[in-house]
């Protein structure tokens, strides 16, 4: 059996027909930029959101950096983040001239850790900006507290999180604004690239809007040097097409998340990634990754004081030797993985210069090492979620 990380095949074979004829309506219309299409899909996509606005734009990391922009972050102001992340997400605060200072992640949920936000808040600070990473909203009560409570922005990266519930409420609602991505493989793909941003906050949606079409608040009128970042109608007029079924499609999700934590559950040396991390949290599981956990007989808290860490111990070729073994193992069964993210940003050679410190981002790195993203994708089926479970079993099981 052949199962890949990810597939669209099954997905056309439903919907491809719709999606035909709204891509030819868009064509026969000759309406390529803005149009119906488009303020269709921001109104929907807004409504789905539980925000007043939502701005189309080019792509996800252009959403990060026009709603940098739109809230002044610019040269000499620090945004915090996570290393533990796709490059875009720190690439945009770099790209308005900030700096991205990186906090350690929790190790049970891969996200930023609440306690250590504090420790690294300044003068110099201007927003925090949480990644809901594979889907799994982080505790925007408290981080939204803490943000208030110091005078900072949120700017949520909601990139892989379409769909995600933070009590009640939708990912890039509950901070200043969110930014969303409609790349292929997200829970809400397009047919290339394809971005959002929302807000609740009427004068900073016109400003993302203006900075998008160039800063240009009428035609022909400049108001401040912007970007040609817009979300063109045919991408838009296949999100119109899936919008409507995403809800359906994230339970397909859970539903597959849920058989892997069953299937998995026990089998030693692998950490399953948690199913809640609060009653409040609705995950949207746009990858289930677990952890190949090496060194297993070395104590946490001791391998985060250890003398090794200063050099960078928890990152390297030795320490990813058992999740690289799985990956191969199960490569070799027809199951393709793929590993999100094998270098974190802050030892990526674009960051060599700001020097920072990995004693600071042990989990990270740790994580790194340990990751391995499942094949997830609404379509997949019980046949090919079992196949992946026992070949990971017999794998571990016979090593």
């Amino acid at each position: 059996m052949q199962v890949p990380p990810f597939s669209l095949n099954k997905q056309l074979s439903e919907i491809g027909q719709e999606i035909n004829d709204a891509v030819w309506k868009v064509i026969n219309s000759g309406h390529f930029i803005g149009g119906e299409e488009v303020e269709n899909f921001e109104k929907s996509f807004a409504e789905a959101c539980n925000t007043r606005y939502s701005i189309g734009c080019n792509s996800g990391t252009d959403a990060l950096v026009l709603a940098l922009r739109a809230l002044d972050i610019g040269p000499g102001d620090e945004v915090i983040t996570s290393s533990f992340s796709f490059f875009a997400t720190a690439e945009a605060i770099s790209s308005v001239g900030a700096k991205p200072v990186f906090v350690d992640v929790d190790p049970s949920n891969y996200l930023l850790d609440l306690n250590l936000i504090g420790q690294a808040i300044n003068s110099s600070t201007k927003a925090i900006l949480p990644v809901h990473l594979f889907g799994c909203p982080i505790d925007m009560t408290q981080l939204v507290s803490l943000a208030k409570q110091n005078g900072l922005k949120v700017i949520e990266d909601c990139a892989q999180a379409a769909g995600s519930r933070w009590d009640g409420k939708s990912v890039g609602s509950l901070g200043d604004v969110g930014c969303f991505s409609f790349f292929p493989t997200k829970n809400l793909g397009a047919a290339g690239d394809a971005g959002a941003v929302t807000t609740n906050d009427h004068d900073l949606a016109q400003r993302i809007r203006q900075l998008a079409v160039h800063g240009m608040p009428r035609r022909y009128f400049h108001t401040e040097v912007g970007y040609n970042s817009r979300l063109d109608s045919i991408q838009a007029a296949i999100l119109n097409v899936k919008l409507p079924l995403l809800p359906n499609w994230i339970r397909k999700r859970q539903q597959i998340a849920k058989n892997y934590h069953d299937l998995l559950d026990g089998l030693p040396g692998l950490e399953l990634p948690q199913s809640s991390i609060a009653n409040a949290q609705l995950h949207s599981w746009n990858q289930y990754v677990i952890r190949v956990k090496d060194c297993l007989d070395i104590d946490e808290k001791e391998r985060r004081n250890s003398a090794q860490i200063n050099k960078n111990a928890c990152f390297n070729s030795q320490n990813s030797k058992d999740r690289d073994w799985l990956k191969d193992g199960l490569e070799a069964k027809g199951v393709s993985t793929i590993i999100y993210y094998p270098i974190p940003i802050h030892l990526q050679p674009a960051y060599k210069e700001f020097g920072y410190d990995s004693r600071l981002l042990s989990n990270t790195e740790r994580l790194c090492s340990q990751v391995l993203s499942l094949p997830i994708f609404p379509e997949l089926n019980i046949e090919e979620q079992e196949y992946v479970a026992n070949s990971i079993r017999q794998l571990v099981e016979s090593k």
